[in-house]
């Protein structure tokens, strides 16, 4: 059982994570489950569900219930989540009994939706609920001193949404939210080879393209991927040689939509804190600040200094595993 009875929960788009004060990152798969939809068993969760999207007969679905970083499907992610808590268990030798959880929500989330979190992690057993917005706890993961009276910029590139944003003495004094994520940045892809290429891919194969030759705009060193997929005319599969600029292309309009949130959300800053942007720079989170070359375009573009955490997908649930130590402020149990 967890010393404390905390747990922090990152349940994302694409990933859940869990998180407890003493032994850290306890659960970090795929937010994804497969189930039979006749009699609606539950079949698998996480990575094992994964590999089962595309390969399944008629009767078993796989689906992510979480849908741009709020919760599309309540019936399964609760299902989702509590399989989740059964399996962390197992896996580190411990039970869940009535924990205090602290989950993460998106900052610019409707009551309704802040709701909806509150209340599954309610129907998973848990004794409190503690909400903390999503910026914040990325910056807590981060180790920025969010508490101090000095402006830290964080961008939380997620898979479902980006949300930039500026935190000083334990508020957030400005927000930049927007639907574009590493899921956008995938279906970009899948549209480019299918138009440029006929070719129909998955979107496992998409994200694997992204994170391997994706790149954002700029000059860098070409490489290359031989990708497979079907052919949309003749049927057949078929193999093609992508490259890292066509890659660049794909995503490009994507990239600039993230950079438009970004330069809004500098321009609402305080002229009192814009002295520490500058000093210190702009910290990335979330699975995209792992894109090639993203560090330098964002840091050319709005001429200040940026830099991954050092835990950059990880960083939301470690924030929210650490907030009821870190700023107890800084999270609400009011909806």
């Amino acid at each position: 059982m967890f010393a404390s009875s905390e747990i922090g929960i990152d349940l994302g788009t694409m990933n859940i994570q869990l998180y407890s004060k003493n032994k850290g990152i306890i659960f970090n798969e795929p937010a994804v489950i497969a189930y039979d939809v006749q009699t609606n068993e539950v079949l698998a969760i996480g990575n094992e569900a994964k590999v089962m999207i595309g390969k399944t007969p008629n009767h078993v679905e796989t689906t992510y219930p979480l849908k741009n970083g709020v919760i599309a499907d309540f019936d399964k992610a609760a299902t989702m989540l509590k399989q989740v808590l059964k399996l962390a268990g197992k896996r580190i030798g411990f039970s869940v009994k009535k924990p205090n959880v602290v989950i993460s929500v998106p900052f610019h989330a409707t009551s309704v939706e802040r709701r909806s979190f509150y209340e599954i992690a309610k129907h998973c057993g848990a004794k409190h609920v503690h909400l903390i917005e999503e910026p914040v706890a990325a910056a807590i993961g981060a180790d920025l001193p969010v508490d101090e009276p000095v402006a830290n910029v964080v961008v939380n590139l997620g898979a479902g949404k980006t949300e930039a944003a500026i935190i000083s003495f334990g508020g957030v004094v400005a927000c930049q939210s927007l639907r574009v994520g590493g899921n956008q940045l995938d279906d970009d892809i899948i549209q480019y080879v299918r138009q440029h290429y006929n070719l129909l891919i998955g979107e496992q194969t998409a994200e694997q393209i992204k994170m391997e030759i994706g790149h954002a705009p700029g000059i860098h060193e070409e490489r290359t991927m031989v990708i497979h997929g079907r052919d949309l005319v003749t049927g057949f599969l078929k193999a093609v040689t992508l490259s890292s600029t066509e890659v660049q292309k794909a995503i490009e309009e994507s990239l600039f939509e993230i950079l438009g949130a970004i330069h809004t959300v500098l321009e609402e800053c305080p002229a009192e804190l814009s002295g520490d942007i500058i000093d210190h720079g702009i910290v990335l989170t979330g699975g995209v600040a792992l894109l090639h070359g993203i560090e330098h375009w964002l840091s050319s573009e709005l001429h200040v200094p940026v830099y991954t955490a050092p835990n950059p997908i990880e960083a939301v649930a470690i924030g929210t595993g650490k907030a009821l130590q870190a700023v107890p402020k800084m999270i609400s149990t009011v909806l």
